[in-house]
């Protein structure tokens, strides 16, 4: 729940009531009405108005600041891998695959019986 004078930004428009989508405003009360479809009374000031609305139609100044940073964080990594020519980094990055194919093996390996290591080992020498 959002707190009383929290800076907001407007997110959707739901009840398709005009509201400036993109625009700034301060959460000024709760509407306690169970009756009503609204949870909230934002204060507008580049409009100079109050406005009610849904907590869907709100988010928190903050939440959207760090999920923007997190998407041009993500953008910066793949640019990066991209032009490094970082393969393992762009699967990991795009699909979420492990980086660590080394460690994972070396776990799975631990966990096999000796004859199974034993098999492993000259495969690979076959190879």
């Amino acid at each position: 729940m959002l707190r009383l004078g929290e800076k907001i930004v407007i997110v959707a428009d739901a009840f398709e009531q005009s509201l400036p989508i993109g625009e700034y405003g301060y959460l000024i009360a709760y509407d306690r009405n169970p009756d009503n479809a609204f949870d909230y009374v934002i204060r507008v000031p580049e409009a100079n108005r109050n406005f009610y609305v849904p907590a869907e139609d709100i988010e928190a100044e903050e939440h959207l600041l760090v999920a923007e940073a997190e998407r041009a964080t993500h953008e910066a990594l793949i640019d990066y891998a991209l032009s490094t020519y970082n393969e393992k980094l762009f699967h990991h990055l795009m699909n979420g695959e492990d980086m660590d194919t080394e460690e994972t093996e070396a776990t799975s390996t631990e966990s096999m019986s000796q004859a199974d290591f034993i098999k492993q080992v000259n495969l690979r020498a076959w190879i």
